[in-house]
């Protein structure tokens, strides 16, 4: 049996995990939605959702997403129009990077 990873996570991460779930919190109270109905919206638990609105770091991030779009809150400070604009431009810079270093990397061997 693989043994458990603990992970260690900046203060900086954890500052940004508990904004983005305290925003969610009160972006759904603002609305009025139930934590039952935002979970089943979202095809989650109530659990799971309580777990994002406190910031636990263990949430996986596309459900956090999502759970953020589903109550109203702008991710990356941007409208949908504006995300689309953004990714087509990093797309564009990532473009111009040579070959060798847009390439996959081989899987990294961390586990001694």
């Amino acid at each position: 049996m693989p043994k458990s990873i603990t992970r260690t996570y900046s203060r900086y991460t954890q500052t940004a995990t508990t904004l983005l779930g305290q925003l969610i919190r009160v972006a759904r109270n603002k609305n009025r939605f139930t934590t039952l109905e935002v979970a089943e919206r979202a095809g989650i638990s109530r659990g799971l959702l309580q777990r994002i609105e406190k910031g636990n770091l263990k949430c996986e991030i596309g459900v956090v997403f999502e759970v953020a779009v589903i109550v109203g809150v702008n991710l990356f400070d941007a409208d949908q129009s504006t995300l689309t604009k953004h990714l087509h431009h990093t797309e564009e810079q990532l473009e111009l990077l040579p070959k060798s270093v847009r390439k996959k990397s081989k899987a990294v061997r961390d586990d001694f």
